[in-house]
Order: structure tokens, then C-alpha cells, then sequence
């Protein structure tokens, strides 16, 4: 794949909250401010009002941090302000469950 065509994402699945106001107090006022700052975010995307398609309860909340390739991601969250992010996600946590990964993008439409 061209390097111009590369992209990685950071995925972060947030269960139902047990105290929706606070989790949300705390994400919108405090960890998108900090995941920001993180050095190579190209894009924060959120998702709300998911729907299962397949399986059980549908997430709460996803976010997605797209970087320009895997080394950015990880060169981000290895920085001070990407390290300060990922510690807020215990703060997080407390409200509801978590689920992360990171992938790259391959177009599948695009003939090799």
C-alpha cells in the first residue's frame, strides 16, 4: 500500500457508564483535551447511539484517534502527553469498562 494511503487508528470501546453525567463530564472537560495534545493525532472521532448488528449490548461510546501509521500511534502515546491520556483512562475506567486496540488500514477496495 502506498505510504500516502496509510493510516492507523487507536480504538477505544467504552462499556455502559454506571454514572452516565459524570463519565461524561469527565471525558468531554477532561480526556479529549488531553488526547489532543498528543503529538501525531491527525483525527478524534466519537460514535454514540450504536446499534448491534451481531452480540449482545451495543457499546456506550466508541472513539477512534487516527495517526499517519502504527510508529506515529505508538510514537504518540510513548510521548508525555499521550502517556498523561492513557493515565486518565483509569479515571475513566472507574465509570465504565474499556476495550482498546490499535490496527492499520488496508483499502480493501483498491485493487493491489
Amino acid at each position: 500500500m502506498p505510504s500516502e494511503l496509510r493510516v492507523a487508528r487507536f480504538l477505544v470501546l467504552w462499556g455502559r457508564p454506571d454514572d452516565p453525567a459524570a463519565f461524561e463530564r469527565h471525558y468531554r472537560d477532561v480526556h479529549i483535551p488531553l488526547a489532543l495534545k498528543i503529538p501525531g493525532l491527525r483525527r478524534y472521532s466519537l460514535s454514540r447511539d450504536i446499534a448491534a448488528v451481531r452480540g449482545k449490548d451495543p457499546h456506550y461510546l466508541v472513539a477512534e484517534l487516527e495517526f499517519d501509521n502504527l510508529g506515529s500511534l505508538r510514537s504518540g502515546f510513548q510521548s508525555p502527553e499521550g502517556q498523561a491520556t492513557a493515565r486518565d483512562v483509569a479515571t475513566l475506567a472507574a465509570y465504565a469498562t474499556v476495550t482498546s486496540m490499535m490496527y492499520e488500514l488496508e483499502d480493501a477496495s483498491r485493487p493491489r
